[in-house]
């Protein structure tokens, strides 16, 4: 399987997927989150501690378009770190972005198995964002474009740029909801 996978999809074919899978992983959320926060969303809020309610209050009260507008900035980002490493041969940024996007199906799961329902962008985290990351993880290594210095660079890259981005996110979800 691996072998007919490795003659079929090249190195930058690989690498342009991410922003296409993630528009799927993604759509699947845009499509489902206002319907889904308006059934489920004022239970949930409901259980969170206190802290978790500041912090996370604004995610319960997003409609569809606040939440693309979120799916917006984070396609952006993933192109241009995608486009850096297609053109610059750079991995750090694109590996850094990796692991979260397969740290998000985990995130999925969990929620999913926390509050015993369904909640937006399982099915493809399971279904699209795993195998995607897996794959990718591995043709990485294949290809010999990265090694585990690489890895444990963009490990530490992720942990210093993703407490900016959620911070920013969040704050722009409690700028929204107040307006």
């Amino acid at each position: 399987m691996m072998d007919w996978l490795d003659g079929h999809i090249h190195l930058l074919t690989l690498l342009w997927l991410f922003p296409i899978l993630f528009m799927f992983h993604d759509f699947e959320e845009i499509l489902t989150v206002e319907k889904w926060i308006g059934e489920k969303g004022e239970g949930i809020y409901k259980r969170l501690p206190a802290f978790a309610r500041k912090v996370y209050g604004g995610s319960f009260q997003m409609n569809t378009f606040q939440f693309a507008k979120d799916v917006l900035w984070v396609f952006i980002i993933i192109v241009t770190v995608t486009a850096i490493t297609v053109f610059f041969d750079f991995y750090l940024l694109f590996l850094a972005v990796l692991h979260v996007f397969f740290a998000h199906v985990f995130t999925h799961v969990g929620q999913s198995i926390l509050l015993r329902m369904y909640t937006p962008g399982v099915i493809t985290s399971i279904f699209i964002v795993l195998p995607y990351s897996i794959y990718a993880y591995y043709r990485l290594f294949a290809e010999q474009v990265i090694d585990t210095q690489d890895l444990y660079i963009s490990i530490v890259l992720m942990l210093i740029l993703l407490p900016f981005a959620l911070f920013m996110l969040l704050k722009g979800r409690r700028r929204n909801t107040a307006s």
